[in-house]
Formats: C-alpha cells, sequence, structure tokens
C-alpha cells in the first residue's frame, strides 16, 4: 500500500526504485526519476540529470520553469527519438560514449546539442573530425613533369632537382641549337613527385628549388 507521501512524489515525476534499489539513503525515493521520452520510458536518479548544471535534464529535475508534460505514472514527456537517448543518459552515468556499431554519431550530436550537453558534443565531434580525416586519406599519387633544357643545362638541373622530386628517364632529341661551331645538344628529361592526399586537397607547398624546377616549363 502506498503511504501519501510516496503517492505525491510519483506524481510530481519521480518513481519508487527497483527492487533491491535500497532504503532511503540520500533523499529516499525522491532521487529517482521517469522519463518518458517518446515513449520509452527510463528510470534514472537525480545525481545523474544533474550531472551538466546548464543541460535541460538538469533543469528539468531541479523544477525550474520548462514546458514538460507529465503521462499517467507521473514521468516526465519529452517528445525525442529515444534511440539516442541511452548513450546520452550512459554518458551522463559515467562520463564515457559507448556506442552500438549500427549506431550513428549524427544522431547522438542532434540529441545532445537538444539537451546541451557540452562536453558530449565536444566528443562526438572530435570523433566525426577524426573518422572523416581517416576515410579521405588515399594512397600517394605521382605527378610527372616533361622538362625540355641543353647538354650545358643538365648539370644544373639536376643539382636543383630535390624536395622529392627524382630523376626518372633523359631522352636525347637531337641538336637544335648551334653556338659558335658546336651543335648543343637537347635533350627531354622526365622527373616525378609523389603527392599525398589530405582534406583539404593535394598538398601544393613549394619551396624555392621546386619553383625554379617549374619555371623551366613544361615543353613538350
Amino acid at each position: 500500500m502506498q503511504t501519501p507521501q510516496l503517492a505525491m512524489r510519483m506524481e510530481a515525476g519521480e518513481a519508487a526504485p527497483p527492487a533491491g534499489a535500497g532504503g532511503r539513503a540520500g533523499g529516499g525515493w525522491g532521487k529517482w526519476v521517469r522519463l518518458n521520452v517518446g515513449g520509452t520510458v527510463f528510470l534514472t536518479t537525480r545525481q545523474t540529470l544533474c550531472r551538466e548544471q546548464k543541460s535541460f535534464l538538469s533543469r528539468l529535475c531541479q523544477g525550474e520553469e520548462l514546458q514538460s508534460d507529465r503521462d499517467e505514472t507521473g514521468a516526465y514527456l519529452i517528445d525525442r527519438d529515444p534511440t539516442y537517448f541511452g548513450p546520452i543518459l550512459n554518458f551522463l552515468r559515467h562520463g564515457k560514449l559507448v556506442l552500438d556499431k549500427d549506431m550513428a554519431e549524427e544522431g547522438v550530436l542532434e540529441e545532445a546539442e537538444f539537451y546541451n550537453i557540452g562536453p558530449l558534443i565536444r566528443i562526438i565531434k572530435d570523433r566525426m573530425e577524426e573518422k572523416d580525416y581517416t576515410v579521405t586519406q588515399v594512397p600517394p599519387k605521382h605527378v610527372y613533369r616533361v622538362l625540355q633544357c641543353q647538354e650545358e643545362e643538365l648539370t644544373q638541373m639536376v643539382s636543383t632537382m630535390s624536395d622529392g622530386w627524382r630523376f626518372e628517364q633523359l631522352v636525347n632529341i637531337g641538336s637544335s641549337y648551334n653556338y659558335g661551331s658546336e651543335d648543343q645538344a637537347e635533350f627531354l628529361c622526365v622527373v616525378s613527385k609523389e603527392l599525398h592526399s589530405s582534406p583539404h586537397g593535394l598538398s601544393s607547398e613549394s619551396s624555392r628549388k621546386t619553383k625554379l624546377l617549374q619555371a623551366r616549363g613544361t615543353r613538350m
């Protein structure tokens, strides 16, 4: 048989603890709270809900003026998806984000923002950013350049070829210039470089020596 005091607490949105929860220590029955989230009832404590002082749940269980009706059992009615409320409640219990493998982090983030749970919002966003960065990583790509130079320029060109550029092939295309009494042979020099992808696109840094290579142009 319920006492008038217990019945009054249940009407206020509180519930008696489950069997074996133990006595009136720490505030008696009043420390237990029922939440009806989208038709699913959750039973927890005021201490858990008040873990984040600025959250919607903390304000709710502290009796602040929030628009929340109650069902026939006195549980607070919250019109949100119960699927994502479990991880929210567990985070308030032990401070860790634990998700089933098929649960979308975006859904939990949406609920965390609704309930205004700052630490959880930051954790989820960090995890999502890290996951996005990992997904965008792809094997390195090779970029090739064909440089046309004269015989006397070969030594200088090879000495300035650094910053990841690698010599691939040298092709003699014959003599096209005549200086004085000597013909100057011309060559096509094929060089390559690895470029790694990142979330912001291919790396494009160019040092002074790389710019010198690029300044020679690509002449076929």
